[in-house]
């Protein structure tokens, strides 16, 4: 399945999802039913997917958590704020870049239609970051 399947997908799941519960719900409620509607879609997801860090060649698990992996190539970061801020792309895109994926979705259900809610990033660092030395 290409990319642009899994997200096409991911956000129609995430729309019914929506247009069934509304506004208003802890975003782990969210969560919950949008890993279940994907799973209905024959998708494959993963939640609460672990993202370390990786400082001078050692990996640190510092409680970093991708909320869903779909298809293991799409990241979901959820929210269920009044407003997402700049902190939560960039958030989606450490995300993206510490685990090395392409292409990541942030939903915001706290919104009256979805389709104000998402945001579509993709990662365009195609290779590995540069190692940083430090003194």
């Amino acid at each position: 399945m290409e990319l642009n399947d899994i997200t096409r997908e991911t956000i129609g799941s995430a729309i019914r999802v929506h247009a069934a519960l509304g506004p208003g719900l802890l975003e782990s409620a969210y969560r919950v039913c949008l890993h279940q509607e994907l799973l209905l879609q024959g998708l494959e997801v993963a939640v609460e997917v672990p993202i370390p860090v990786v400082y001078r060649g050692r990996q640190f698990d510092v409680g970093y958590r991708i909320d869903l992996l779909v298809e293991g190539r799409v990241l979901v970061e959820l929210k269920a704020l009044a407003k997402t801020m700049p902190v939560h792309e960039a958030q989606l895109l450490s995300y993206l870049r510490l685990g090395g994926y392409r292409v990541g979705l942030l939903f915001n259900f706290h919104v009256v239609l979805l389709r104000d809610g998402i945001r579509r990033m993709v990662n365009q660092m195609t290779t590995d970051p540069p190692a940083i030395d430090g003194p």
